[in-house]
């Protein structure tokens, strides 16, 4: 193994960014920053590990000249309420690849053929999307272009733990305008149907009418900015964060990827569930406070907390069998593979403590 020395002291290649080596299980957030950041500075120090690191720095620096104008045009989609999450976005990427960063090893001709392959593609879309005005698309080209970069110079090794902090940088781009068209719709409707239901089912007179409940002698719309699409948005890109940061088994990465949907709906549905019992039973001023105001603040709580369920419910479904022998009550012992499944006829052993099951005593 490789080791990149550090003034009188050694750091293994394995341990430099993998939160898995050095005892890395065991540190806080503070020793775990100083400890990379230490293996990082003395990986710079090495030429095989410098030089394709300043050519990504360099090349990034070209990509973003070049997206200069698609760039600004994102960050100024920051001051929509829909996406004021995208200006974290490049900082949480850059702190996962930080955090993740493991040394270089070196670049196979494939890789380079790839990466170059990747770039090419980019730009070709670019000019595909420059003839037609698509501005997303030439914005959206960014990131495989830079993916390109990162493969072309830093290899598979690098690429094989970068792919994901770099695909985050998607979610700091706004939405194409004609998805957003054709997004908010479906969602009004929902929104209307699922908010509906929630009245009727808490004892209130309210119907639909396309996109207006009508509770009472009350006409509430379900206009634009109550479709979800704004919760929608923010709350996809932070269950895909706590995926990259959480650590868990795939199907519970997947299980909170398919909730952040409905999660987003339900949530969005009680804010206009709840403003609609308060203009029946408060008044106009309350309830537009709660919507505009209030809601707002306990909305993503609510999400998260949902979120949280959906993991402790997986946590109850399934659990990891440990590895080794298990002693029995008996003194006895048995493999983990052996161990009864819930429901099952508890297995017998040996009283002399072999591990042995009783012939003919389990089926």
């Amino acid at each position: 193994m490789s080791q990149f020395a550090v003034g009188s002291t050694s750091v293994p290649a394995q341990a430099a960014g993998s939160p898995s080596g050095g005892g890395a299980n065991d540190e806080g957030l503070l020793e775990g920053t100083l400890r990379r950041g230490r293996a990082l500075a003395a990986a710079m120090r090495e030429p095989d590990q410098r030089w394709p690191l300043l050519s990504i720095a360099f090349f990034l620096c070209l990509l973003v000249y070049s997206y200069g104008p698609g760039l600004l045009n994102a960050s100024s989609s920051w001051t929509n309420p829909q996406y004021s999450h995208g200006w974290i976005v490049p900082l949480f990427s850059a702190a996962l690849l930080f955090w993740w960063w493991k040394p270089l090893e070196p670049v196979s001709f494939s890789a380079r053929a790839a990466g170059l392959g990747l770039m090419l593609a980019s730009f070709a879309l670019r000019l595909f999307a420059a003839k037609f005005r698509i501005i997303t698309i030439d914005m959206y080209t960014f990131v495989p272009a830079f993916a390109g970069v990162v493969l072309l110079f830093g290899g598979w090794s690098l690429f094989r733990w970068a792919w994901a902090p770099l695909a985050f940088l998607i979610f700091m781009f706004p939405l194409p305008d004609e998805a957003t068209r054709y997004l908010l719709g479906p969602l009004q409707t929902v929104a209307t149907i699922v908010s509906t239901f929630a009245l009727q089912t808490l004892g209130l007179e309210a119907y639909r009418e396309g996109n207006q409940i009508v509770v009472g002698e009350m006409h509430m719309g379900v206009v634009d900015a109550c479709s979800g699409l704004r919760m929608l948005t923010i709350f996809i890109a932070l269950s895909v964060a706590l995926v990259l940061v959480g650590g868990h088994d795939w199907y519970e990465n997947a299980a909170i990827l398919a909730s952040a949907i409905p999660i987003a709906l339900i949530v969005n549905s009680v804010r206009i569930t709840v403003t609609g019992v308060l203009y029946q039973f408060a008044n106009s001023e309350v309830a537009e406070m709660v919507f505009h105001d209030l809601a707002g603040w306990f909305m993503m709580p609510m999400a998260l907390g949902m979120l949280y369920l959906v993991q402790l419910a997986l946590s109850h479904l399934f659990y990891e069998e440990e590895k080794g022998l298990v002693t029995l009550a008996g003194g006895g012992s048995v493999r983990p593979s052996e161990r009864p499944r819930f429901g099952a006829a508890p297995l017998p052993v040996d009283p002399a403590g072999q591990g042995q099951s009783v012939p003919g005593e389990h089926r």
